[in-house]
């Protein structure tokens, strides 16, 4: 008989949940509401929001809008998003997570803080992600990004250093960056880190890392657009190498199924938790039909 198991700890983050559930309380009230960017990195959940009436709008067409609805996702925008917005007349449904909204505020703080110093702002983050943005935004758009620690050139050594984290980056890469300009930063200049990183997503990893040790085989679903997905398919493939992203039951293998004994299913903060049943069902049916 094979098992096949549903991850709990995997779906949707606090934030995520946040901003859809904004979103279908504006669509239930009559709302013509669009989304400034995807609402959600997954391609299938996207679609059924859209089927409800949430259309998405990049940054390009709001600039260009007025009078309107618009639902700021979990990531966060920059300043100037909301003086257009309050320049044009438009509603803003501002559905920023509570942890990256600390965050900027914190940034922002601190970039007031240190107007006129010598001291770089610094934000380990990825180059272009809507939250780094966001983050960036909050000291206009002086701040450095560092992608990975191959960047470390960019910061100048001499000068002071304050580093911040996107709340969805990995804790150990953090921290090798830490160590990394500890060893490199020239005596007596100062330097300040602090991990923002939030530790909803973080955790994931130690637990996502449990499950996938657990089973023959991994079905990790996720929208190629995640980030976080591909950070914890990693994850999955490292500790079980028979892991298999899928963005939805459409790109199931049966072969894969059949030569596995365990099947566990699990994803990323952005993945629905409908969308995993959906798998697995398509997997017992995969299962049934083979045994008949």
């Amino acid at each position: 008989m094979k098992k096949v198991e549903i991850d709990n700890g995997s779906g949707f983050c606090f934030g995520v949940v946040n901003a859809i559930n904004k979103a279908e309380e504006s669509l239930e009230k009559g709302l013509k509401l669009s989304s400034l960017g995807d609402i959600v990195h997954n391609g299938r959940e996207v679609e059924r929001l859209e089927k409800r009436g949430l259309s998405t709008i990049n940054h390009q067409q709001l600039f260009s809008m007025q009078n309107s609805c618009v639902l700021l996702r979990a990531h966060g925008e920059p300043p100037a998003t909301y003086e257009y917005a309050r320049s044009n007349g438009i509603e803003l449904i501002d559905a920023t997570c509570p942890v990256v909204l600390r965050l900027q505020k914190r940034i922002n703080q601190k970039y007031n803080q240190l107007l006129g110093s010598n001291v770089q702002i610094a934000i380990y983050g990825k180059h272009g992600h809507a939250e780094v943005v966001g983050l960036v935004g909050q000291t206009d758009d002086t701040a450095v990004v560092i992608e990975s620690i191959d960047e470390i050139e960019k910061l100048d050594f001499s000068r002071g250093i304050c580093l911040f984290a996107q709340t969805t980056k990995s804790i150990d890469g953090f921290n090798a960056l830490v160590e990394e300009i500890k060893s490199r930063i020239d005596e007596g200049v100062t330097f300040e880190y602090y991990d923002t990183i939030c530790r909803q997503v973080s955790n994931r990893i130690p637990n996502i890392r449990e499950f996938a040790a657990r089973f023959d085989l991994i079905l990790f679903v996720s929208g190629k657009k995640s980030s976080n997905g591909k950070v914890l398919f990693m994850e999955c493939k490292a500790i079980n190498p028979n892991s298999k992203m899928i963005s939805d039951e459409t790109e199931l293998d049966p072969l894969w199924i059949e030569n596995a004994d365990s099947i566990g299913i699990c994803g990323a903060t952005s993945t629905p938790r409908w969308l995993m049943e959906q798998v697995e069902y398509s997997v017992n049916s995969i299962i049934n039909g083979s045994s008949k």
